[in-house]
């Protein structure tokens, strides 16, 4: 994984520039995990910059009661672009379950620190937002008192392993 001296790494706008399927080359995948819905999740990643899915909907998902077993297995969870496959996020990555699940819904979305991103193909652009090499839209960088907070869309990180889609 790529690490940097300044986090969180930076692109400019041209990596969010129209593509075959809004800033992305593909769909979403047909088969997301935890229930997520396709229509929410393609509107979301493709055709959105500044959106989110509603807070908390990640409550709604068989989310939390999956990832326990995902946790009791791997020990982490593992957050895959809905479109591409591509591992961007593991967590809990220095914090507890716990404390990533009080975070999480304090915030209302899924929240990530710096250790928990994978910085090969998670960037932010100027303004803040969360994307994915592959244009996918993710969420938002809002920085608080522990540093750089990234508020990810559950349907943006909701895709299987690319081997699997």
């Amino acid at each position: 994984m790529t690490t940097s001296k300044k986090l969180p790494v930076m692109a400019d706008e041209s990596i969010m520039a129209p593509k075959s399927h809004g800033t992305s080359e593909t769909p979403v995948q047909s088969n997301l995990r935890w229930g997520c819905k396709g229509d929410l999740a393609d509107r979301i990643c493709n055709f959105n910059r500044h959106y989110a899915e509603h807070s908390s909907y990640w409550l709604e998902t068989s989310f939390l009661t999956d990832a326990v077993d995902e946790l009791e297995q791997k020990k982490q969870i593992q957050f895959y672009d809905s479109n591409s496959g591509k591992l961007l996020f593991s967590a809990p990555k220095g914090r507890t379950w716990d404390q990533f699940v009080k975070e999480s819904k304090s915030h209302g979305w899924p929240s990530f620190r710096d250790e928990e991103v994978n910085w090969d193909y998670v960037r932010c652009v100027p303004g803040g937002e969360a994307v994915s090499v592959d244009g996918t839209h993710l969420g938002h960088n809002l920085p608080d008192g522990k540093g750089n907070r990234y508020c990810i869309n559950l349907v943006s990180v909701a895709g299987r392993p690319s081997e699997e889609a």
